[in-house]
C-alpha cells in the first residue's frame, strides 16, 4: 500500500466522529448513553417543504428533475437566496453572479481554501471554533493562525493582536456570529471593524452564518453584507440546515464577493455536480416560504429557547455560571471547579453520569475550561441528561 499523504497524516479524527467513537463504545457495553454533543435539529422540517420535494420528485412534467443538479438553467433556488437576503437584511444580491448553492454550507467553507491558498499561505481562525475553518486550510496544504475569542472580548478577535508577519501571508479571515461553540452575538458594528481590516491588509472575509435566524430575546442577527462595501472583501455562507431543520438535505449557499463565488463554483464543478434537483426547488420553497411570513421557523426557535432556559436554570443551581445566550443551538459553559480542563470533565460526565457532550479544548486552547451541550434533543433526553449531570456533580 502506498504511503498516506501529508495532508491524512495531519488531518486525524474529526472532533464529532471522536466523540462518537466512544459514545458508541459504551453502548456496546449495555451503557445507555445520552449525548448532547452534536448540533443536529431533533425538530422536523416543514411540511410544506417536504410536500414541496415530493411534489417535484414525481413531477413527470419535469423530464430533468433526475439530472445532475450543477446543469443550467435551474435558478429558482440562487433567486430565492436573493430574495431573501433582500427581505431579511435590507441586501442586494444577483443571483447569477453573486449566489453559489451548496452541498450544505459545511462543504463550501472547505472548498473556500481551495479558492486562495496555497502552501504558505495563511488563514485566520477564531478559536475555539468551528474546526472546518482550520481543516480547510489543511486540506490546501496551507497553515491556520488561531485567532483566541475570550470572554473579556464578548469572544470576538483582537484584530490588533495578529502579528504582521502573518498579516503578510494571510489571505483569509474566518468570523462565525452567532458563534459556534461560544453562541457569542455581535453587533454591525463589530462587522464595519472586520471590513475596515481586510480592506486594509488584502483579506477575503468569510463569514460563516449558519445560526444568523436562530436567535432570542429580541435580537436579530446582522448580516456581515449589510456593511457598505463589504461585498468587495466578504462572502458569506448560510444554510438551510438549522431554521429549517433540513441538516440531512444538504444544501446552503454562499453570497457575496463576486470573484469568491465564481472561484468557489469553479472548485465545485470540477469536483462535484451539485445538489439534487427536487431538493432545491424544497430549498427555494423554504426561503420563499420565509420571505412570506418569517414566523414559519418561530416554532422551531421557540422550541430551542425553552431548552436553552431549561439547561441555564439547571446549570446555575448546580453552582456552574453560566452566560445567557441570544443566539445558536448552544451552552457554552465553564467547567466546574475541581477539574483541570475540558477532557477531564467530559470523561467524568460520560463515565459517572453517562452523558457526553463536547469539551471546549477540542475546539483548540482557547476554548480549554468550557464545554458545550447541544440543544437539539428532545426535551425529555434534555431533562434526564441535566439531571444526571446534577446528580454527578453532588456525588462527586
Amino acid at each position: 500500500m502506498p504511503k498516506p499523504s501529508q495532508r491524512m497524516e495531519k488531518l486525524g479524527p474529526y472532533l464529532f466522529s471522536a466523540i462518537g467513537a466512544k459514545v458508541r463504545e459504551l453502548k456496546a457495553k449495555g451503557i445507555q448513553v445520552i449525548s448532547l454533543g452534536i448540533g443536529d435539529p431533533d425538530v422536523p422540517t416543514p411540511d410544506p417543504i417536504v410536500l414541496e420535494l415530493i411534489r417535484s420528485v414525481t413531477d413527470v412534467n419535469d423530464p430533468d428533475r433526475f439530472r445532475y443538479g450543477s446543469d443550467w438553467p435551474l435558478d429558482v433556488f440562487p433567486k430565492a437566496v436573493a430574495e431573501y437576503y433582500r427581505k431579511r437584511f435590507g441586501v442586494e444580491i444577483d443571483p447569477q453572479s453573486e449566489v453559489v448553492p451548496l452541498i450544505g454550507s459545511k462543504e463550501g467553507i472547505a472548498h473556500i481554501a481551495l479558492c486562495y491558498l496555497d502552501p504558505g499561505d495563511v488563514a485566520l481562525v477564531p478559536e475555539p471554533g468551528y474546526p472546518v475553518y482550520k481543516i480547510g486550510a489543511l486540506l490546501a496544504l496551507a497553515e491556520s493562525y488561531p485567532m483566541p475569542l475570550l470572554s473579556e472580548r464578548n469572544w470576538t478577535p483582537n484584530f490588533s493582536a495578529i502579528p504582521s508577519d502573518v498579516l503578510k501571508r494571510a489571505k483569509l479571515l474566518w468570523l462565525n456570529y452567532p458563534n459556534n461553540p461560544t453562541a457569542a452575538c455581535v453587533t454591525l458594528e463589530f462587522f464595519e471593524e472586520a471590513v475596515a481590516f481586510a480592506k486594509e491588509h488584502g483579506l477575503l472575509i468569510c463569514h460563516d452564518a449558519a445560526y444568523v435566524d436562530i436567535t432570542y430575546d429580541g435580537y436579530v442577527a446582522p448580516s456581515i453584507l449589510q456593511v457598505p462595501g463589504a461585498k468587495e472583501v466578504a462572502i458569506e455562507f448560510g444554510s438551510l440546515s438549522k431554521p429549517f431543520a433540513m441538516t440531512g438535505w444538504r444544501i446552503g449557499w454562499a453570497v457575496g464577493n463576486p470573484e469568491a463565488v465564481r472561484l468557489l463554483a469553479t472548485v465545485k464543478d470540477n469536483i462535484d455536480s451539485g445538489i439534487f434537483r427536487p431538493i432545491q426547488r424544497a430549498g427555494a420553497k423554504a426561503l420563499q416560504l420565509w420571505c412570506q411570513d418569517p414566523s414559519i421557523i418561530r416554532p422551531v426557535v421557540d422550541t430551542y429557547q425553552r431548552r436553552r432556559d431549561f439547561v441555564l436554570k439547571a446549570l446555575r443551581e448546580a453552582g456552574i455560571q453560566v452566560e445567557t445566550p441570544k443566539g445558536s443551538l448552544y451552552i457554552w459553559a465553564p467547567i466546574p471547579d475541581g477539574f483541570s480542563n475540558s477532557q477531564e470533565f467530559a470523561t467524568f460526565l460520560l463515565e459517572q453520569a453517562h452523558v457526553a457532550i463536547t469539551p471546549g479544548g477540542g475546539y483548540g486552547p482557547a476554548g480549554e475550561g468550557y464545554f458545550r451541550i447541544s440543544l437539539t434533543y428532545p426535551d425529555s433526553v434534555i431533562a434526564e441528561a441535566v439531571e444526571r449531570i446534577v446528580d454527578a456533580l453532588k456525588r462527586r
